[in-house]
């Protein structure tokens, strides 16, 4: 679930400032007029008693009036989200989500080391040292985090499950020493990592283990979350951090994160000193630095266990007693030294010096805030594509930089993978692979399979090494095998041109096709030969490459930049030093000025066609949206649909998209409800949330297409129980950097590998109707300065063939309806309002038929404006309050953009699973049945009031009259004189 952020409260109070000043103001009126009206100033008890009367009934009045504004106004979303039917899982779903993850958890588990057989554990008796062993990782922070609603199997629990008996005394220690894991929020993060100091640990306690048990495993484990990339410099400022030991420090100056504090080498030292056999479990979704084990030679062997959801520890205990075969493959590369990363020196924050014209101030924050920047000056060489590459051409030792390859992972038994002859036909090219378990234990395999493809020096840029396929097999029993069919298009293999051709070209020569048991050792190959160059410009029935509606061709050119050098394997990688060195130049350029659109600068006006005709609205058809399901995009129907709206229910729609879509009565649509969450639905205002899933690294580590389509099935179960439409999710980001903040969420740093597995989930969720919005579109790959006008700038070659080739694989093979922008800018333009990826790339050359909604919406008034999106293809604002999330403008061109905006979002919530029996019966939200309530009641009440206070007002008045003309009886001399200068005119009367 999400954090409560104080800046939101703060927002929604300041929203909310006219309708207090209007209530504060009716109060201290009243007041005034009942203090100011007494026996002084008004000296009739009946004019004095009414006028009380009457002002507080006005205060009551305005007082009602400005609360409801309020509550359909400013908050109208945020009551809504608050107040939906809070359906819960059914316990036949509860009882399958957790076979399915345990499911899924179980090949996730990935063995990197097991020397001497050490694993499975010989005995059952085990002595678990770590902090983290009683604190472990089940997810992460922010969108992605688990809920609490379900019980959670501990580290230690799914060790017990499996059999095992551990050392209770150990666990104590640190559950005394500390029993929760530091804060990691979204807006609150401290990286401490709590760590018994082994000067803490009592006389004994070793001792004591040994005579326990001599198998010893030690557990370490990193978390990350969202808003936050992992720290590179524990010593920074901005990192907070409290030492374990006043004797010496955790990390010096200059260590990062992902290495070993010193009090976890202290533990090391310590147990491997009196333990001869150790395994290492590693709980974390970000590539660890192992490059201490060859310090510790007593380290036998090492587990890497992804974020394990709220019962995958149960598999870890499993797999360490050999109940059950590891089979989890890496998704991503294990470097002995992350600052070798070509990523190292251009992740993280850096801010221009020469932007003070775009700096703003955030209402939101109260901050000023200047654009930023981050070079993806990489290319096309990320993760092992780079490490393979660079092997060959020599500027790299690879066993010295390399510990762990990319689809790395080790087994209890041996397999034999044997590659059949080639065929290329019909611009496919397939092969059967027989797989053989010729050890002594039932397991599963992975075939990858790699191409390498013909490189001209100079040309263009091509990795050594790229995965084009891969397949799970099923469990093989000893002896048993399997044959699988690996198949893919030639065009797989085409490299993207950007700088002549500018298309995708798949070059003459010969390709090597080869299975591997990982990036880096081949087990067989065979070459295909290309006879002649192919671009596929669509210039031609047969120059599409296969699932394209329209040619590839620059888009981005803008994008490269005008400071950035990119690296390039010409000349054997001649300028790595160059392109992998921290930014030259730390200033926008004048063409980028020319460019750059903030909130600062946006003018609507400039953007008006005078050509452009209002389009109709408010008219009276007849249409529902139910009457649309199923029908397609194009479908003449939706013009008359379309036509009902007014101005008023395209920008409610348009608006109000915080985790749901706003009703829209004319045309029949109730409030539909979308929940967050990659590894479960959360919904963060009933706080209501499913099962929680292992990360999506964990899944990825599984290389099991079909547990990624079941997830998505899952998915969509679970909605349905959950009354959910929407799921803001898979997130498909790249790992670039084993830094990245939310690399849990995402996949893998290999775009086939993230692909494959967003688009079956994509699949599934879409299958039941729930629709799937793809996030965050495009490069949104670290959180630093991701709110701060974060300029990603990035050669087309790399965006294409990488970051977003899982966005375009989820679109063309997962069929997905919807997307969500992300808060980055591309060159110059923030995502959610580039016409260049939002239109002409997503829906023109793709086929994206849906829905585009922001990233959260509300406190990034630097650069979100709901104008601008939707005139470049951004349709929905995620906003839950209504501030600045509203168009502005109304003119012609805009109201245009209005229409499509509402058909894109029609189009998606109209085939959600709520209408495939007619128009969903969805009740009225309880607040406004109250709300309802309470203005019957205050109009019964105000004329009630008003009734008595006119009858007490004509009995006091008579009262009155009877009292003077008694006065008059027994002196009316007296009495005329003195009640003459009292009394009132016919007209005051």
């Amino acid at each position: 679930m999400l954090d409560i952020n104080m800046s939101d409260v703060f927002a929604v109070l300041k929203s909310l400032i006219p309708e207090f000043v209007a209530i504060g103001v009716l109060l201290i009126l009243a007041i005034i007029a009942t203090i100011a009206v007494n026996k002084r100033t008004v000296k009739q008890v009946a004019n004095r008693k009414l006028i009380h009367s009457e002002s507080w009934i006005v205060a009551l009045t305005g007082t009602v009036v400005a609360v409801s504004l309020m509550l359909t106004g400013p908050m109208a979303t945020i009551m809504d989200n608050t107040s939906v039917e809070k359906r819960k899982l059914s316990d036949t779903t509860v009882a399958a989500a957790n076979t399915l993850a345990e499911e899924t958890q179980n090949e996730a588990i990935t063995l990197l080391k097991n020397e001497d057989s050490a694993l499975p554990l010989s005995a059952k008796k085990i002595n678990v040292f770590g902090w983290s062993s009683t604190n472990p990782v089940y997810g992460g922070s922010g969108s992605g985090s688990i809920s609490d609603q379900y019980p959670t199997v501990s580290l230690l629990e799914g060790m017990k499950k499996a059999g095992l008996q551990t050392n209770s005394e150990l666990s104590s220690l640190y559950t005394k020493y500390n029993d929760k894991r530091p804060k990691n929020g979204m807006f609150e993060v401290d990286w401490s990592l709590p760590e018994l100091p082994v000067e803490q640990y009592p006389s004994k306690a070793v001792t004591d283990a040994k005579n326990f048990s001599d198998q010893a495993i030690v557990v370490i484990a990193r978390v990350g979350g969202e808003g936050s990339d992992l720290p590179t410099n524990m010593k920074a400022k901005n990192v907070t951090y409290t030492d374990n030991s006043k004797q010496y420090p955790d990390f010096k100056e200059g260590e990062h994160y992902l290495q070993l504090s010193q009090s976890e080498r202290n533990m090391l030292d310590m147990v491997t000193k009196d333990f001869s056999k150790v395994t290492l479990v590693y709980n974390g979704a970000n590539t660890f630095q192992f490059d201490f084990l060859q310090t510790y030679p007593q380290i036998k062997s090492v587990v890497w266990c992804p974020p394990a959801g709220q019962n995958g520890f149960t598999s870890l205990g499993r797999v360490l007693t050999g109940k059950l075969n590891p089979s989890g493959k890496t998704s991503d590369t294990f470097i002995k030294d992350l600052k070798q990363s070509p990523t190292w020196n251009n992740f993280g924050d850096f801010a221009y010096d020469n932007v003070t014209e775009f700096k703003i101030k955030s209402e939101y924050s109260g901050l000023d805030v200047e654009p930023h920047f981050v070079n993806y000056s990489e290319g096309i060489y990320v993760g092992y594509r780079f490490y393979e590459t660079a092997a060959k051409e020599g500027i790299i030792n690879y066993d010295d930089m390399v510990l762990y390859p990319f689809g790395y992972g080790l087994s209890y038994t041996k397999f034999e993978q044997k590659m059949g002859p080639l065929i290329h036909k019909d611009s496919k090219i397939s092969f059967d692979v027989s797989v053989t378990n010729t050890g002594s234990k039932a397991g599963k395999d992975v075939v990858e399979s790699y191409y390498s493809a013909p490189y001209t020096d100079g040309g263009i840029e091509k990795a050594s090494t790229n995965l084009v396929a891969f397949e799970k097999t099923k469990l093989l029993q000893p002896g048993e095998s399997q044959t699988i069919t690996v198949s893919f298009n030639e065009s797989d293999m085409a490299s993207y041109d950007e700088h002549n051709a500018k298309s995708y070209v798949l070059e003459e020569g010969d390709y090597t096709i080869s299975i591997q048991s990982d990036s880096h050792h081949a087990l067989d190959s065979k070459n295909v030969t290309i006879d002649k160059s192919i671009t596929y410009d669509g210039k031609g029935s047969d120059k599409l490459r296969t699932g394209d509606k329209k040619a590839a061709t620059n888009l981005f050119d803008s994008v490269r930049g005008d400071n950035v050098t990119y690296l390039s394997r010409a000349g054997h990688f001649a300028n790595y030093a160059k392109a992998t060195a921290a930014p030259a130049s730390m200033s926008m350029s004048d063409s980028v000025k020319a460019r750059f659109v903030n909130n600062g600068n946006y003018d609507p006006k400039k953007f008006d066609k005078a050509s452009d005709k209002m389009p109709t609205t408010g008219a009276k058809n007849g249409v529902t949206l139910s009457d649309l399901y199923g029908k397609s995009y194009d479908d003449p129907l939706w013009d008359e649909l379309l036509d009902q709206l007014s101005v008023k229910d395209m920008d409610n729609l348009i608006a109000n998209g915080g985790f749901g879509t706003s009703p829209v009565k004319s045309i029949g649509k109730p409030k539909l409800i979308d929940a967050d969450g990659p590894a479960a639905l959360n919904n963060n205002f009933t706080k209501i949330g499913s099962i929680g899933f292992p990360s999506s690294t964990a899944l990825a580590c599984t290389w099991n297409t079909e547990l990624a389509r079941r997830f998505g099935d899952m998915i969509g179960q679970m909605a349905h129980d959950m009354g959910i439409t929407g799921w803001y999710a898979p997130a498909m980001n790249m790992h670039r950097s084993a830094f990245g903040g939310r690399n849990f969420e995402y996949f893998s740093e290999d775009g086939l590998l993230a692909g494959t597995m967003a688009s079956n989930e994509v699949g599934g969720a879409q299958k039941h109707g729930v629709y799937a919005y793809m996030k965050h579109l495009a490069l949104n790959d670290q959180e630093t300065n991701r709110t701060n006008m974060l300029c990603t700038w990035a050669d087309e070659q790399a965006m294409r063939e990488i970051f977003l080739r899982p966005f375009e694989m989820s679109v063309k093979d997962g069929g997905a309806t919807g997307a969500m922008s992300g808060f980055n800018y591309l060159g110059s333009l923030y995502c959610g309002a580039n016409s260049d990826l939002l239109k002409k790339l997503l829906r023109n050359e793709w086929g994206f038929r849906g829905t585009v909604v922001t990233d959260y919406f509300g406190n990034y008034d630097l650069f979100q404006n709901a104008d601008q999106e939707i005139r470049n293809g951004n349709d929905l604002m995620l906003a839950t309050l209504n501030v600045t999330n509203h168009v502005s403008d109304q003119s012609a061109t805009s109201v245009k953009a209005m229409r499509e905006a509402c058909h894109n979002i029609l189009y998606t919530t109209g085939n959600s699973w709520m209408y495939a029996d007619g128009s969903p019966k969805v009740k009225i939200p309880a607040w406004r049945m109250a709300m309802y309530a309470v203005w019957a009641l205050t109009v019964v009440l105000v004329i009630w009031t008003e009734l008595v206070a006119l009858k007490r007002f004509k009995a006091r008045r008579k009262a009155a009259d009877l009292s003077v003309l008694e006065q008059v009886a027994d002196n009316p001399i007296e009495v005329e004189l003195t009640s003459q200068p009292n009394q009132e005119s016919d007209n005051e009367k």
